[in-house]
């Protein structure tokens, strides 16, 4: 429940009390009451509404106690006056969502641009701080500290909690992209914990991805993203298995992938390419994964025109985790002994080190080129990085057919 419902009850508690740092321990002290009278009285039928309205009375009480209920009351005044006195100016609530308002407050250009993606990934995604630092590639002592320094900044700086003008909106939207697109990322494929995908994570970023798209309907990037997250989304039921456990890509009942989203997607991807003949990461992207939504089976994918998407993409968009899919695709595209030495070119990268896919992926390609014993330590090592359960499972059973691979049973 903390997952589904923190990230709209800091949106709407920050609108109430202008701090984030107090309304993310209002959200907290609601989640406490609920452990405390749930198990008595039995949970609610609309858990949210509930969390909700007890926050709000926290945050009312919090108000009174501080002596700023009635001079909030008072500048509530003022701001409609305002708004009667100025007909033609924007109202203050242009953009309704109270979760997308949040993410254009939080990537406020006071904070540098890492310090707003750590800090709205962690109050609004309901992403941990290990989560953060995987999806980031950096230590984790760093993200915390990123987050703590954040909201000193907004306290100290005395940042007003209110929207930005409309004309301001695109120069945050680099950062809000790259939060909305990391949120996804986690609900695709979960750092840690028990599940391999957080289905709820994805629908809240795809939701906040197509608010966006209303609000900023002429930018390329906002329906590239919007696109990848439909496309990606349609594979979501087929990616586990009746227990949970992971379907790899070439194992997926394609029958069981969502047209919808799909048609949904290739409808953004077609408006992102005709706005800008110019392809952003996101757009890119998107065409990656348009070009699977598109092939009836493994076999009938184009991976050589894929290839080549990743290769504009290295150049657009440069990191080791591009370079690692990229390898992938090579591989599938002109064998692995193709792909190995791209592998190993960012085997060294210190953002690498505890990445657990770069291991996995070195494993399948020497698998597929007959090395099941270098194959089945890689995998190992995959599975000892992991801090997913089903993702641990999956790499264990990968090393223990390499194992059996490489020492089969004697024939009788």
């Amino acid at each position: 429940m903390w997952r589904i419902e923190s990230a709209r009850l800091i949106a709407a508690l920050t609108r109430m009390v202008r701090d984030v740092g107090i309304a993310e321990e209002l959200a907290q002290d609601a989640f406490v009451i609920a452990l405390e009278q749930w198990p008595v009285t039995g949970i609610p039928e609309h858990p949210g509404p509930w969390l909700m309205a007890t926050a709000r009375h926290r945050a009312v009480d919090l108000l009174r106690r501080q002596g700023r209920y009635r001079r909030k009351l008072e500048q509530i005044g003022r701001t409609q006056e305002a708004a009667a006195a100025a007909p033609d100016a924007d109202p203050p609530e242009y953009i309704s969502d109270d979760l997308l308002r949040l993410i254009f407050i939080a990537c406020h250009p006071v904070l540098t641009t890492p310090a707003r993606v750590t800090l709205t990934l962690r109050l609004l995604g309901g992403v941990s701080t290990h989560e953060i630092a995987r999806a980031l590639l950096i230590p984790e002592p760093t993200v915390a500290q990123r987050i703590v320094r954040a909201k000193r900044t907004l306290a100290e700086r005395r940042v007003p909690f209110e929207l930005p003008p409309p004309a301001e909106l695109t120069s945050r939207l680099t950062s809000v992209l790259e939060v909305v697109y990391l949120m996804f990322n986690e609900g695709y494929a979960a750092t840690a914990g028990e599940t391999w995908t957080r289905p709820e994570l994805c629908q809240e970023a795809l939701r906040t991805g197509r608010v966006l798209a209303s609000l900023m309907p002429g930018e390329p990037e906002v329906h590239g993203l919007l696109a990848l997250m439909e496309i990606q989304s349609s594979r979501l039921a087929a990616r586990t298995g009746p227990d949970g456990e992971p379907v790899l890509l070439e194992d997926q009942d394609r029958r069981r992938w969502d047209r919808l989203l799909i048609r949904r997607g290739l409808a953004a991807l077609a408006q992102a390419e005709k706005l800008s003949e110019v392809r952003g990461p996101y757009t890119l992207q998107a065409a990656i994964a348009a070009e699977h939504a598109r092939a009836p089976s493994l076999a009938d994918t184009d991976w050589e025109r894929l290839a080549a998407l990743y290769q504009i993409l290295a150049h657009v968009s440069p990191s080791p985790v591009v370079e690692l899919n990229r390898a992938v695709v090579l591989g599938r595209a002109y064998g692995p002994e193709r792909a190995l030495p791209v592998v190993d070119a960012v085997a060294g990268d210190p953002a690498l080190r505890d990445y657990p896919h770069l291991p996995a992926v070195r494993g399948d390609l020497l698998a597929r080129l007959g090395r099941h014993q270098e194959a089945g330590q890689e995998f190992s090592r995959a599975a000892a990085l992991t801090r997913n359960a089903r993702e641990r499972a999956l790499f264990s059973a990968r090393a223990a057919a390499c194992q059996a691979a490489q020492h089969p049973a004697p024939q009788r």
